[in-house]
């Protein structure tokens, strides 16, 4: 009987082939949008490398082959990726006919949308597509005949190799163009959430964690114990501004030992302390600032809780202290949600926000009446205004500061900073810089014209710190067990009135020393400003309270202990 060699079959294909393929589909086909919409910005900044440009199929090739390696286990490899085609098939389709972007809300909508409502998507072009992208490759996959290694250990031993070549690979690629995937990145963050099959993959788990890992966490209310300590009779109450920069390294900041003049200003007020050693909490806003308003440290912090929990807004508040969070960043992350808060709109200071946001200046305006909003003058009390600035945040640092604090030039008036030469960026980046500085002395002159009915002290930190090519690096974010001192390493400046000074009973001397000497973090800042406020609560340490350390009381009970110990 005669053999027909289109009836011979199908010689099996190594599963490393089809992880390539796969790889290969997804990059070309479902990624379509996310390429294009690469592609598109590229365009629009008119001058990018070549090789930046022909890289990103690759860089998504090399790291699909890296996820994907290790479901490609027989009994797992054909379910798992049918799966992947099929969705993937659908959330591009939806990408590209509807512009959804896919994250934990999309995934909640798409959860709740009820049978008649999800159908009405359907048509024959979404068929079509579902058909042509989804059924047909999920299909072939379905019957193609797969080679998989003869033992379990050949086969970890390919798989780790199978990821190893990629990651090799992507990370030369990363030595040449980091910084352009860095700038891109950072400028067009819904790019990430267009990459399939990862958007809707991540949009799903933050979306289970919410409703069900952390969903029947209870909200916790902290420093229930919370008193003022009165104060003696005929003393002022304490007026204090607590100033939350933004991006701000002490690498560039000349109080801390930075050889361009980028503290003309603060460096003119007497008083003043500069503090040379400080971490920050994390490399980003959104941990930075809950972690140094919570009572948990650096080292146990945990944002679900923090999420979940009062701030040290609360417990002041309830003690008493007049309280006010002034924002112009991007919100207060949860700290300020159950006080007075403000956050600045550029349509109600027009002159401040000519360039989309707003500068610094703008936590000027007002602030007189926002002051006798806190704590009438007819009943003064004990006041606390925290703002959180704009300050360097980028990578749009030419829209941080006017013209007239233009003062290192050439600057670079870009958002796509790797084509900023070295100079251009750090010129620019050192012009936010010294107008924070300038801001913070206004700050601290609007402090002085209120020492005729309060004891004032201002205390300056920066969230977190900045890359600016150092190490290849640019902006931050950077996991913090790997992060450069440039993301962590934070300024922290302090001024207090006389009058301050001599209620506290704080020996500045004292306080000058350790400023220079002493390392700090934001964990300090929560005992600190408690103390600063006279707040008595378990909550306190004395040993984290900056200003305790140096108060009379404190080192004369050290002598006592110590004797022989003379004070810095």
């Amino acid at each position: 009987m005669p053999r027909f060699r289109f009836l011979r079959p199908v010689k099996p294909i190594d599963y490393r082939m089809i992880i390539l393929m796969l790889a290969v589909y997804f990059t070309l086909v479902l990624n379509w949008k996310v390429l294009g919409h690469f592609y598109g910005i590229l365009n629009g900044l008119g001058d990018y490398d070549l090789g930046f440009a022909i890289s990103a199929p690759f860089v998504l090739i090399l790291a699909s082959m890296v996820v994907f390696a290790p479901f490609s286990f027989r009994y797992v490899l054909k379910p798992f990726f049918v799966f992947l085609i099929l969705s993937g098939a659908l959330a591009h389709y939806a990408m590209l006919k509807y512009g959804i972007v896919f994250d934990r809300g999309m995934m909640e909508n798409v959860v709740e949308t009820n049978q008649g409502e999800a159908f009405s998507y359907f048509n024959l072009q979404a068929a079509l597509w579902f058909v042509i992208t989804g059924l047909l490759p999920a299909a072939l996959l379905i019957v193609a005949p797969i080679r998989y290694p003869a033992t379990m250990t050949r086969g970890i031993g390919q798989r780790v190799l199978l990821m190893i070549v990629p990651l090799v690979m992507l990370g030369g690629i990363a030595g040449l163009y980091f910084k352009d995937y860095a700038s891109v990145g950072r400028n067009n963050k819904v790019l990430g959430k267009e990459i399939v099959p990862s958007n809707y993959i991540i949009g799903t788990i933050q979306l289970v964690k919410r409703r069900y890992v952390y969903a029947d966490m209870p909200f916790r209310k902290i420093g229930e114990d919370a008193q003022k300590i009165a104060r003696p009779t005929g003393q002022k109450p304490t007026l204090m501004f607590l100033v939350i920069g933004e991006t701000a390294r002490a690498q560039s900041v000349a109080a801390n030992g930075y050889d361009r003049p980028t503290s003309p200003f603060t460096s003119k007020i007497d008083g003043l302390l500069a503090f040379q050693n400080v971490q920050s909490c994390g490399t980003a806003t959104a941990v930075s600032v809950p972690c140094m308003f919570s009572p948990m440290d650096h080292a146990n912090y945990d944002g679900e809780i923090a999420r979940h929990s009062e701030s040290l807004m609360d417990v002041l508040s309830r003690a008493g202290i007049g309280v006010l969070w002034k924002d112009n960043d991007e919100g207060c992350k949860g700290v300020c949600d159950r006080v007075a808060h403000v956050e600045i709109s550029s349509d109600d200071f027009p002159a401040d926000c000519g360039l989309g946001t707003c500068f610094d200046e703008v936590m000027l305006r007002g602030l007189d009446q926002d002051v006798v909003k806190v704590a009438p003058q007819d009943a003064p009390q004990d006041e606390l205004i925290t703002f959180h600035l704009m300050g360097s945040h980028g990578p749009t640092y030419y829209k941080r500061y006017p013209d007239a604090h233009r003062a290192f030039t050439p600057d670079c008036a870009r958002s796509d900073i790797e084509n900023c030469s070295q100079q251009e960026l750090i010129n620019t980046y050192d012009n936010t810089i010294r107008y924070t500085d300038f801001v913070v002395s206004e700050l601290i002159a609007k402090l002085k014209s209120y020492q005729d009915r309060y004891n004032t002290v201002l205390l300056y930190v920066s969230d977190h710190g900045e890359s600016l090519g150092e190490g290849g690096l640019y902006l931050h974010g950077a996991p913090y067990m790997f992060a450069p001192d440039e993301q962590t390493h934070v300024p922290m400046m302090v001024w207090m009135s006389k009058g301050y000074e001599d209620a506290h009973e704080i020996e500045k001397d004292c306080l000058t020393v350790r400023a220079r000497d002493d390392a700090y973090s934001h964990d300090n800042i929560f005992s600190t400003v408690l103390g600063a406020m006279k707040v008595s609560t378990g909550l306190y340490s004395q040993s984290k309270d900056i200003f305790a350390t140096c108060s009379t009381p404190v080192l004369e009970a050290r002598l006592d202990e110590k004797p022989g110990i003379e004070r810095n």
